[in-house]
């Protein structure tokens, strides 16, 4: 299978593909969020938010395939940070997608954006994810304790940054 995996802006077309991910409680979990989204709030949340320059959001497509969601959230120009997150659909999880789709995602941050800091929330017992986040470069910060209710249990968090600065370090070493 040929990989030509691109970030595309998210469009009204795309609602669906949301519902389907916004409504799947293994996604929802690792989002810290009820899945407990109907498409008329969907349909309400893009017509309110979809030109809100405070936030990016992407549909990560392989051709015509859509295979998972990307947002950045809350960007701060005076600050130059914003929130990533990212959700794989169930589906195409374990081709290595994610790591391909972040690696985009803060590329575009840093090269279009020019923001300084990337930050993330990952769910500490999520080790798939947060190993993915530290290939690209994302270091831990510190940990939020019992701070988000999961199927009837208490989860930690880590908060996870990356810079501008240590990105394009990082990718630079690679390379030599």
């Amino acid at each position: 299978m040929t990989l030509n995996l691109r970030l595309r802006t998210l469009e009204k077309d795309d609602l669906s593909f949301l519902h389907h991910l916004f409504n799947n409680p293994d996604v929802m979990n690792y989002w810290f969020s009820e899945a407990y989204m109907s498409m008329e709030k969907l349909k309400e949340n893009y017509d309110k938010n979809h030109d809100n320059p405070r936030n990016r959001e992407f549909i990560l497509t392989n051709g015509n395939e859509s295979l998972g969601f990307i947002g950045l959230f809350e960007i701060e120009q005076r600050h130059r940070n914003a929130e990533f997150a990212i959700i794989i659909d169930p589906n195409h999880q374990g081709n290595g997608y994610a790591s391909k789709a972040t690696k985009l995602a803060v590329n575009y941050a840093f090269s279009v954006l020019n923001l300084h800091k990337l930050y993330l929330v990952v769910d500490k017992v999520n080790e798939k994810a947060s190993h993915i986040y530290e290939k690209v470069g994302f270091k831990a910060e510190g940990e939020m304790i019992e701070h988000f209710f999961i199927n009837g249990e208490y989860h930690d968090g880590v908060m996870m940054s990356l810079f501008q600065r240590d990105y394009w370090d990082y990718w630079k070493m690679l390379k030599q």
